[in-house]
């Protein structure tokens, strides 16, 4: 997938003045966030699970070497067959290879973040193919044209009307009359679409939230059943997947598994949690005939060896972005990329470079919240500021804020004159404030004074309360040890 737009200041500007887009979101911290917390206190060792789930992603990466070499002689043995693709071209020309060797015309695709990164639609349409997302919200995108704005819940910027608006202008076919008014009803509606959709396809196309080296299996997680369908109504099945999702056992697949759920929607498990291994035996009375999986790298071998390599922990359940406020203010497009939220901040520029996604790193208010929910406990925040220094030693920041930064920088050098220039700039600010206490226009404060009114600082200093408190502990001690 081609980045829709670099220039996250511009995406956000669009997505703030988007009413629709705003009601959409509104709904976030009353829905996924309420659910997890609501899933985390039914779980008493969710911490622990926390602890021990990060355990096992740091023991994958480290030997991730050992359980590819595993997964795919299990693959193997189970009648599987394995390809390796170093770049999103090279996965595109071997999906579309074993497509075109199977002779297929219609392919059906369950969610896949991964088939997002590499562009896998536009390269198998620009082929001949017809390409069929099964996924509820990722079908209502390939209609509107649009990709996915979350990573769990791809269409959550829509709200019902746009959608009943679609659905009576792409189903032709199905009667006018319709009741399209109940959540209820809109699913019927697509289901009557996909259903042949199923039926007729001949290849079937999933992600997979996690490959097992044990076993050889893929495991992909959906509470729709569609994952199923696509898996296992085709005569051809393949698996698309990063190099990162491989875990040693099934035990430990269970235990992420008990993270992946809760962290994401609040369940204690999804609806459907599919194991697949190998093609269909001959006592099986379903299943595809032959089965393939794509592993990708695509610059993750290069990120496993920098110290960007924690980021490689992250299980996509999209806790760090339903709880991130700037992702709850503009929703996933304006990041411009696959992954949007922190996990796009810190995951992007690895992926795709500094200079296309670096700004993405400043969209943080550094509040730390996708750290504290985030499963794997990526230090999402510790990477972010790593970006944002790599940025301004590239010289990519933006010309004003570097004069800024290096203006700051040779004051903080003299500590009794910034002292001295803060104390006088605090004074100013409270005086130009007057009895109001709060700008509404500042010069360089206008993405804040916009939305919002200003404060104007009413006390003393930073450094100044701390001389006065460490002043104050230390008479106290002196106190206590006297005599």
């Amino acid at each position: 997938m081609q980045p829709t737009s670099h220039d996250f200041k511009s995406n956000a500007r669009t997505a703030l003045a988007d009413h629709q887009l705003q009601q959409a979101l509104s709904g976030l911290p009353t829905g996924l966030v309420a659910q997890r917390a609501a899933a985390r206190d039914r779980l008493p060792e969710f911490e622990a699970l926390r602890d021990y789930g990060r355990d096992i992603r740091n023991h994958c990466l480290d030997h991730l070497d050992l359980y590819l070499e595993r997964y795919e002689a299990q693959v193997t043995a189970a009648g599987g067959h394995v390809h390796w693709a170093e770049t999103a071209e090279d996965a595109c020309t071997a999906i579309l290879k074993i497509c075109e060797s199977a002779g297929a015309k219609m392919v059906t695709k369950g969610k896949s973040m991964v088939s997002e990164e590499i562009g896998l639609n536009a390269h198998l349409q620009a082929a001949g193919l017809e390409v069929v997302e099964t996924d509820l919200g990722e079908y209502i995108l390939q209609i509107r044209d649009e990709t996915p704005s979350h990573i769990i819940a791809p269409a959550i910027h829509l709200v019902q009307d746009q959608v009943e608006n679609d659905f009576r202008r792409q189903h032709q076919q199905l009667p006018k009359d319709r009741r399209l008014e109940e959540p209820a009803e809109l699913v019927d509606e697509a289901r009557q679409i996909l259903r042949q959709k199923f039926l007729s396809a001949d290849v079937g196309i999933t992600g997979a939230n996690f490959l097992i080296a044990e076993t050889g299996s893929s495991i992909i997680v959906t509470n729709e059943g569609n994952g199923d369908l696509t898996q296992s109504l085709p005569k051809l099945h393949i698996v698309i997947a990063a190099i990162d999702k491989v875990v040693p056992t099934l035990n430990d697949a269970s235990a992420l598994l008990r993270l992946l759920a809760r962290s994401a929607t609040g369940q204690e498990f999804t609806s459907y949690t599919t194991f697949s291994t190998g093609p269909r035996r001959a006592d099986d009375p379903d299943g595809p005939e032959a089965y393939h999986v794509i592993l990708l790298d695509n610059g993750r071998s290069e990120l496993l060896g920098s110290e960007f390599r924690e980021v490689l922990r992250c299980i996509r359940c999209g806790a760090c972005m339903n709880h991130c406020p700037v992702y709850n203010a503009v929703g996933g497009h304006a990041y411009g990329w696959v992954y949007p939220g922190p996990i796009g901040a810190a995951l992007n520029p690895a992926l795709i470079g500094v200079k296309e996604a670096g700004a993405l790193a400043n969209a943080s208010t550094f509040c730390g919240r996708c750290e504290s929910v985030c499963p794997m406990r990526i230090p999402l925040p510790k990477l972010m500021r790593r970006w944002r220094e790599i940025e301004f030693e590239n010289g990519d920041t933006p010309l004003l804020t570097r004069w800024a930064l290096r203006g700051w920088a040779s004051v903080a050098l003299w500590p009794s004159a910034y002292h001295r220039l803060s104390s006088l700039m605090v004074r100013a600010l409270r005086l130009g404030a007057g009895k109001r206490g709060a700008f509404t226009w500042l010069p360089l404060a206008s993405g804040w004074t916009a939305g919002r009114d200003l404060p104007a600082p009413q006390g003393r200093t930073f450094q100044q309360l701390w001389a006065e408190r460490q002043k104050a502990a230390t008479k106290k001690t002196d106190a206590t040890e006297t005599p």
